[in-house]
C-alpha cells in the first residue's frame, strides 16, 4: 500500500476571512474611502449623516431586486415616510418620553413608505402593472402630496405663508454624537439585517429563486405573488423609514423639496453594488462623498447642481464598462 501525503489545509484565519468576503472587502472600501476624504476638504460626519437616507433607500431597491422587481420608488416612499412621520409626531404630547416619541414617528413613516410601495405591488399582483412603471410615476404624486401636506393639515400656523411643516419635539431629535446621529447606527444594522434576510433565511432563498425563474417557481408551489408583494412593502418600508429618520435628524420638520434625490441616489448604488447589500453600503459611502463634495463645489466654484450627477453617472458607467468588459473577457 502506498502512503497518501496529506493535502495542506489553509490556516484557520484565512478560512474565516474567506467565509467573511462579502462584508470585509465593502469594509476595506470604506475604511480608503473615509479615510481619504479630510484630504479632499469633505466633512466626514456630513457624509455618513448623509449615507443613512442614501443606504435606506439603497436598500429598498436591494431587496425587491432579489426577487426581479425593479423599485424605482424610493423618492416618493421616501416623501411618504417624510409626511407619514410628521403626521405621527402631531399625535404627541409635551409629556410622551423621548424615546417613545421617536418610536411612534419612526413607525408612521415606516407605514407609510410601506403602504405606498403597496399600491405599486397591488397594480403588479392584480392587473400585472410593471413595477418599474408604477413606482416611477407614483413619485410624483408623492411629491404632490408632500406638498399639500405642507402648505395644508402638516403646515406650521407661525410661519406665515411659508411652506413648511410644525418643528417635532424636541425631545424626539434623534441623538448626535460628533455631529452624527444614531440614525446612521439604524442603517448599518439594518443593512447587515437585510444581507442574513436575503443569504441566510427561507424566505430569502424563496424570493431568489423566484428572482431567477418566476415560472419555474410558480411550478413547484412557491408564491410568487406573496413574495413580490412582501418584497415591495419591505422595500417600501425601509424608504419610509429613511424619511421619517430625515425628519427627526437634520431637519427636524417636514418641508417641500425634502431628501429630493435620496431616492435616486440610492438606486444608483444598489446597481452599482450589483444589489449586494455588503457592497452597497461601500457604494453609498462613495456616492454621500461625491454629493458632499459636490455642494462645496457649488458654494467654492459656482458649479451647477447637476454637476453631482454627471458625475455620480459618469462613476456608474466607469464601473458597469468594466463589468462588461470583464463579462466578455470571461465567455
Amino acid at each position: 500500500m502506498t502512503a497518501t501525503t496529506p493535502t495542506a489545509q489553509p490556516p484557520a484565519i484565512l478560512e474565516r476571512l474567506s467565509a467573511q468576503r462579502d462584508w470585509l472587502g465593502p469594509l476595506v472600501a470604506v475604511l480608503v474611502i473615509l479615510s481619504a476624504l479630510p484630504f479632499l476638504g469633505i466633512d466626514v460626519p456630513e457624509v455618513l449623516v448623509r449615507c443613512c437616507p442614501l443606504l435606506l433607500t439603497a436598500l429598498a431597491v436591494t431587496i425587491p431586486a432579489r426577487t426581479g422587481l425593479v423599485n424605482v420608488g424610493g423618492e416618493g416612499q421616501f416623501a411618504l415616510g417624510a409626511v407619514g412621520a410628521a403626521a405621527f409626531a402631531t399625535a404627541l404630547t409635551p409629556e410622551t418620553p423621548g424615546l417613545v416619541g421617536i418610536v411612534v414617528i419612526a413607525i408612521g413613516g415606516t407605514l407609510f413608505g410601506a403602504l405606498w410601495a403597496g399600491v405599486a405591488a397591488l397594480l403588479k399582483v392584480t392587473a400585472g402593472v410593471n413595477e418599474t412603471i408604477s413606482t416611477l410615476l407614483l413619485n410624483y404624486v408623492a411629491t404632490l402630496i408632500l406638498a399639500y401636506s405642507v402648505t395644508g393639515p402638516l403646515k406650521d400656523p407661525e410661519a406665515a405663508n411659508f411652506p413648511i411643516g410644525a418643528p417635532i419635539p424636541d425631545a424626539t431629535r434623534l441623538p448626535e454624537i460628533n455631529g452624527v446621529h444614531m440614525g446612521v447606527v439604524v442603517a448599518l444594522i439594518l443593512a447587515a439585517a437585510a444581507a442574513w434576510l436575503l443569504g441566510r433565511t427561507r424566505w430569502g432563498f424563496k424570493a431568489r429563486v423566484a428572482g431567477g425563474n418566476p415560472r419555474a417557481a410558480l411550478r413547484n408551489g412557491l408564491p410568487v405573488g406573496i413574495l413580490i408583494v412582501g418584497a415591495l412593502l419591505l422595500g417600501g418600508a425601509l424608504a419610509g423609514l429613511a424619511g421619517a429618520l430625515e425628519v427627526m435628524g437634520p431637519d427636524g420638520r417636514l418641508r417641500q423639496g425634502l431628501g429630493v434625490g435620496f431616492g435616486f441616489l440610492g438606486f444608483l448604488a444598489s446597481w452599482l453594488a450589483m444589489h449586494r447589500p455588503g457592497w452597497t453600503v461601500a457604494a453609498v459611502v462613495l456616492i454621500a462623498s461625491i454629493s458632499v463634495g459636490g455642494d462645496s463645489l457649488q458654494l467654492d466654484l459656482g458649479l451647477p447642481a447637476t454637476s453631482v450627477y454627471v458625475v455620480t453617472a459618469t462613476v456608474l458607467l466607469v464601473v458597469l464598462g468594466w463589468r462588461g468588459t470583464r463579462s466578455g473577457a470571461r465567455s
